[in-house]
Parts: C-alpha cells; sequence; structure tokens
C-alpha cells in the first residue's frame, strides 16, 4: 500500500490516493480529500447576493466566468429577474472562452501526466495567454474575473476587443491542427491511453458523470443542448463524443470541444445586439421566499447552483453540484487492474479542480 499525495504535482492539487497493490498492479484505490476545504456555501449565508459572486470564482478557478454564470443566473431565476439581449451574448462569449482557456490546461496537464514533460503544455499556455489577454481587456483580471453581474454583466466590452476576439477565433482552427498533427497520432500517445481507464456508458449514467467524461463514453448529453439557457438555442454546434470512453476519447473530447467553442463564438460575434448591459437590480436585493437551480455545462460538466430565499438580504441556503466532485467518484473503478502510472494519467483524463471538489 502506498500513500501517494496530498503534496503531489501528479495530483492537481491537496489530493491524496490511498492504493493497494498485488505487484504493481492497483487492487484497490481510496480517494482522499477535503485539505482545501473553506466553507464556501456556509460563507454564502453572511453575504448579500451580490457579495457571492467573488466567492464564486474561487471555486473552480481554472473556469471562473462559469462558475459566476451558473450563479447568477440560480439568482435570476430566484428573483425573476430578465437580462437584456446584449449581455446574454457577451455572457456566452465569455463562457465559451472560458471552455476553450480550460480545456487547453486540461490536455496540456494530461500530457505532463504521460510523461511528455511540458512540450505540449507550453503549446496550449500559448493559446490560453491570448484568452486571458482578452479577458484583461474586458474585466482587468486574469483569473478570478468577478465579470458576471445579477441582471447581467458587469460593463461592456471596451472597441479592441471584438478585432482581437475575431483574430483569435481565426488563428485558433490552425493551432488545434498543429496539436493534432503533434498528438493525436503519436505512437506512446496511443500506446498510453487507448483502451486505457475505460468508463463504460452505462457506468458513467449511473454515476451522474457529465462534461466531457459522460461524452467520451459516447453519451451524447450537453445542458446547453438538452435544455438550453442563455442564447444557445440561436446557435449552432455539434456535441463530440467518444467511442469507448478510454483516456484517448477522453482527450479528443476536449480537442473537438475546442473546435466547436470557437465556433460558437464566432457565431456569437456575428449575432451580437447593441442595447443594455444590465438591468437595474437593488442594491440589497432581497427575493421572494423560495427555492431556485440553476445549471449550465462548465468545461468539466453539469455545474449547478441550488439557492433558498427567506426575503433577507442574505442566501438562506447555497449548494453547489460540483462536477469535479461526481466525476471523481469514478476514479476507483477506472484505476483498478491498471499501474501506479496509468492511475496518474487517468486522473489527468478525468480532470479535476480540487478547489471545486472540496469547496
Amino acid at each position: 500500500m502506498i500513500n501517494f499525495g496530498p503534496q503531489h504535482p501528479s495530483t492537481h492539487g491537496v489530493f491524496r490516493m490511498r492504493i493497494t497493490f498485488d505487484g504493481e498492479v492497483i487492487v484497490e484505490l481510496e480517494p482522499v480529500f477535503g485539505y482545501l476545504h473553506r466553507g464556501i456555501e456556509k460563507l454564502a449565508e453572511t453575504k448579500t447576493y451580490t457579495q457571492v459572486i467573488p466567492y464564486t470564482d474561487r471555486l473552480d478557478y481554472l473556469a471562473s466566468m462559469s462558475n459566476n454564470f451558473a450563479y447568477v443566473m440560480a439568482v435570476e431565476k430566484l428573483a425573476d429577474i430578465e437580462v437584456p439581449e446584449r449581455a446574454q451574448y457577451l455572457r456566452v462569449i465569455m463562457a465559451e472562452l472560458m471552455r476553450i482557456a480550460s480545456h487547453l490546461i486540461a490536455v496540456g496537464a494530461f500530457f505532463n501526466d504521460l510523461g511528455a514533460f511540458f512540450t505540449p503544455f507550453m503549446y496550449m499556455f500559448r493559446e490560453r495567454e491570448k484568452i486571458l489577454d482578452l479577458f484583461e481587456m474586458v474585466c482587468g483580471q486574469r483569473l478570478t474575473y468577478n465579470y458576471m453581474r445579477i441582471g447581467g454583466v458587469s460593463h461592456d466590452i471596451p472597441e479592441e476587443f471584438l478585432p482581437a476576439l475575431k483574430q483569435f477565433t481565426d488563428e485558433m482552427p490552425g493551432f488545434i491542427e498543429e496539436y493534432d498533427w503533434l498528438l493525436a497520432e503519436n505512437e506512446i500517445v496511443l500506446a498510453r491511453t487507448k483502451e486505457v481507464g475505460v468508463l463504460p456508458p452505462e457506468k458513467a449514467i449511473n454515476a451522474s458523470a457529465s462534461g466531457p467524461v459522460l461524452r467520451a463514453s459516447g453519451v451524447k448529453w450537453d445542458i446547453r443542448k438538452a435544455d438550453p439557457y442563455s442564447v444557445y438555442d440561436r446557435l449552432d454546434f455539434e456535441i463530440p463524443v467518444g467511442t469507448i470512453g478510454d483516456m484517448y476519447d477522453r482527450y479528443r473530447v476536449r480537442i473537438q470541444e475546442i473546435r466547436q467553442s470557437t465556433r460558437i463564438v464566432k457565431q456569437a460575434i456575428e449575432q451580437l445586439p447593441p442595447g443594455e448591459i444590465r438591468t437595474k437590480v437593488p442594491g440589497m436585493l432581497r427575493p421572494p421566499k423560495g427555492e431556485a437551480y440553476a445549471h449550465i455545462e462548465s468545461p468539466r460538466g453539469e455545474l449547478g447552483f441550488y439557492l433558498v430565499s427567506d426575503n433577507s438580504p442574505y442566501p438562506y441556503r447555497l449548494k453547489v453540484r460540483a462536477p469535479s466532485l461526481i466525476n471523481l467518484t469514478m476514479l476507483r473503478d477506472l484505476c483498478v487492474g491498471w499501474k501506479l502510472a496509468d492511475a496518474i494519467a487517468i486522473l489527468g483524463s478525468i480532470d479535476i479542480v480540487l478547489a471545486e471538489v472540496d469547496r
């Protein structure tokens, strides 16, 4: 038996695996987490609805825009607030750019776990930096953005944003071709990832998996299509799926989703209307008594926020449905029968963020 982590670069945060071996083969694996628990759900009960927004940035910090998006949608549903059309499109643009940036990190870190030692990672970082430049233009931040607001977004895009965004979306397909040339048919990649860490579709569904982990198993489920929110019903895009749910499929689905997100952003730019960016909302919002659940398709899967209001300025209860946590519950089944080096790569293929797991 060995303890792998919690302080290890391949655990993607403070996460521990208690692993039992028979020789070199894994026969039992217990994931141990909670080291990064900060009590964000409880803290939310002491903050106004607007003050909670920066806390959502610090859940999945690699997809902060997505956390903002899902939370404000839950508040808007609770308080019956309409969002201006321009703000809806701006939210979608930011969410899809966030998906691309997050998937780039996921793929780069995955190849690090396979032993590629930072070369693919640097390719991915090259494009991610361009996205962070775009975010910095809009809100002045490169990591925790605090951009979404109840009723819209914090402010409009600057003049230089759209030309820079169009240039990025024009260049991105060429970069994806470069990734494919570098990685997709590499013999070592195929040997390490094909038919390793297979997640059958029935097991994925029974475990409530979502996101690329679910779709890699061949299940065509994406909340943007299954339960459209914002303006996704006006945008044309495909849902990439895998065939057998192995590590290779999970990697390929993320690459294909980058293509689709680029396509979505291009359409959103063309359809972006003029107008207001935020509905006027009271500073001390008091939603009527009740409850609401809003969910979105985050880069890691179904991200949901459940809110209960008692007609005070503070949430009575906040519950986060974190896709990283749900997907992590399948780690044992994916790793048993494989070796330690495979377990590290399998964990990387799930793409968890510990700040979202522990909250």
